[in-house]
């Protein structure tokens, strides 16, 4: 049985996997040994598109063997959570409950988390190499099922199993760390035992990390039932991960990614890593030239940099490298739709929003939103060639929410609170909708890296005050739309390096803060935004105080935690100190 790349053998043996596509060996026995093998074979069809080759490889033996029952499922769940379609998330739940009894069958009769102590104390030199393998798929597992419980059903009681079941992954991770600590002088040249210690790694570190950007206020009642995080701590586990030549070695390259990409621009203040993160995809790069998970990321990367042609180029690759997955067009097609966003390239902008609407299920209220945001950035004559009615496109939103553990999704319940203005008997035009939106997804920070985009940004946003200025009837929500236009200049102003001006903009905001009658999520977000402008200025007391203001004095207003996410990062940055303890 041949070793792969990352997976269960060395990194040597990837020359022997690419002739090997066309001759994948039928195994006649299912050790360990052998099924960590094969799930490395089918990791790497997987990084190749070969999706479907991945699952026929691994269903044979998915209620036999852990490994391949994990394998089967998680690519299952990743379709299923991708396309949000419910037979999908039937099929893919219904695979992670056999995977769960598959696994079930390898773990100690007393488990680790049950008798830790007493495997500690008596038993860790014996505890066999399958055991231990069970207990980390197991916890693997039930990150998978906590994942489509909080999809599949939209009531609080499915969101509370979903929780109970990240518990019980959590603390099953935390027994395997004491495990692993403890029977390291006992099997450390074992390649089973590396594996083992990669899945610690990897699960170990993923909890650390993202329970660490959460806000104190959330954090202090999951400390209480148990849970910490440590980000510096969470961040070395996924790193020595990722440096390993463990199968779990690319889920921890690609969660870190994942980190560094997306969840510290959306939650945080946009202080990823890409220098980290281009150099943990460049071998990747290399073996999966045509790989759309690895162009996917590529392309991400060099749209953070600021580099947007290369990310269009890269996006369009990544969508032509594969027809198996749709739903990896759909990701694209939201990255193009922001990517033409950045430049005002409005039409094109459109396009993209428009075959989100028709082909993907995630969020149609969003993708009616940014369709009719984009049109309203355009010329009047340009919106009649696309056969679209703005005003009605809006109208539209409010009936096409979702909701989730019985609750309303917060950027879609602020997408449906701002397309109201066109249910109106008179309807009132938004000013700059699709700017707007670009803030709340954090674009700002991105159209920074290029001074022409930012330029051009601040021309459409002046345009628009004017607009305001010299408006003979102001309607009610005026002075809203002015604070709009303010912090918007302000963030421009800012990225462009005049930083006086950008002040006089925000302060601008707080100084008619009680004249503002609906989007009161202005103030607190002018707040946090003038105190990274206090912080880039050296005046991190200031800093602190203005952001710690928005954070204690203001509450119910849109996008409140999403706000509470990025300000904990903020503070945490500007104190110091790290987030949590392990």
């Amino acid at each position: 049985m041949a070793h792969v790349g990352n997976g269960a053998g060395s990194l040597d043996d990837e020359d022997q996997f690419e002739d090997a596509f066309d001759r994948i060996p039928v195994a006649s026995k299912m050790d360990l040994k052998t099924s960590l093998e094969e799930c490395a074979i089918a990791l790497n069809l997987v990084l190749n598109n070969k999706f479907s080759e991945a699952l026929d490889l691994l269903k044979p033996w998915a209620r036999e063997s852990m490994y391949h029952a994990l394998g089967y499922s998680s690519i299952l769940v990743m379709q299923a959570a991708m396309t949000f379609e419910h037979k999908d998330i039937q099929a893919a739940m219904g695979t992670i409950k056999e995977a769960l009894q598959t696994c079930q069958r390898f773990r100690k009769r007393n488990t680790v988390v049950e008798s830790i102590s007493s495997l500690v104390s008596k038993q860790a030199d014996s505890l066999r190499e399958e055991e231990m393998h069970a207990e980390i798929c197991y916890a693997e597992c039930l990150l998978q099922k906590a994942t489509l419980t909080f999809v599949q059903d939209e009531n609080m009681i499915s969101f509370i199993k979903g929780g109970i079941k990240v518990r019980t992954s959590y603390q099953i991770y935390k027994e395997c760390q004491h495990v692993l600590n403890m029977t390291q002088y006992v099997a450390s040249n074992s390649d089973a035992f590396h594996q083992f210690e990669g899945g610690v790694k990897l699960g170990i570190g993923s909890f650390n990390l993202m329970l660490s950007l959460l806000p104190a206020r959330i954090l202090r009642l999951l400390e209480f039932i148990g849970f910490s995080g440590n980000r510096d701590f969470g961040l070395s586990q996924l790193r020595e991960g990722a440096a390993s030549h463990s199968l779990r070695s690319i889920l921890c390259v690609l969660t870190l990614l994942l980190y560094h990409t997306y969840v510290t621009l959306i939650l945080g203040a946009g202080e990823g890593d890409l220098v980290e993160a281009e150099a943990l995809l460049e071998p990747y790069q290399e073996k999966f030239p045509n790989g759309s998970i690895i162009l996917f990321y590529t392309a991400r990367i060099a749209l953070l940099k600021g580099n947007f042609e290369k990310a269009q180029l890269t996006f369009q690759q990544c969508i032509a490298s594969q027809h198996e997955w749709k739903q990896i067009h759909h990701v694209c097609y939201w990255e193009l739709m922001w990517a033409h966003c950045f430049q005002q390239e409005w039409l094109q902008a459109y396009r993209y929003a428009d075959l989100l609407w028709r082909e993907s299920r995630w969020s149609k209220a969003i993708y009616m939103y940014q369709k009719a945001a984009i049109l309203s950035m355009m010329p009047e004559e340009d919106v009649k060639n696309t056969g679209e009615n703005v005003g009605e496109l809006f109208r539209q939103v409010e009936g096409l929410k979702q909701r989730l553990a019985g609750k309303s999704i917060p950027t879609e319940k602020f997408a449906v609170r701002k397309s109201r203005r066109y249910s109106c008997s008179t309807p009132v035009k938004l000013v700059v909708p699709a700017l707007e939106m670009m803030y709340v997804w954090n674009g700002f920070t991105i159209v920074g890296k290029r001074a022409d985009a930012t330029e051009g940004l601040l021309i459409t946003i002046e345009k628009a005050e004017e607009q305001l200025s010299n408006d003979p009837r102001p309607s009610e929500y005026h002075p809203d739309d002015q604070c709009l236009v303010q912090m918007l200049k302000g963030l421009c102003l800012k990225h462009l390096g005049r930083l006086l001006q950008a002040e006089l903009c925000f302060t601008q905001v707080l100084s008619i803060e009680k004249r503002i009658r609906y989007d009161h999520y202005l103030v607190p977000y002018t707040l946090y935004e003038l105190g990274l402008l206090y912080k880039q200025q050296g005046d991190v007391a200031k800093a602190i105080r203005h952001i710690e203001n928005a954070k204690l004095n203001y509450k119910d207003y849109s996008m409140e935690s999403r706000l509470h996410f990025r300000i904990h990062a903020a503070l945490s940055n500007l104190k110091g100190s790290p987030v949590n303890t392990p």
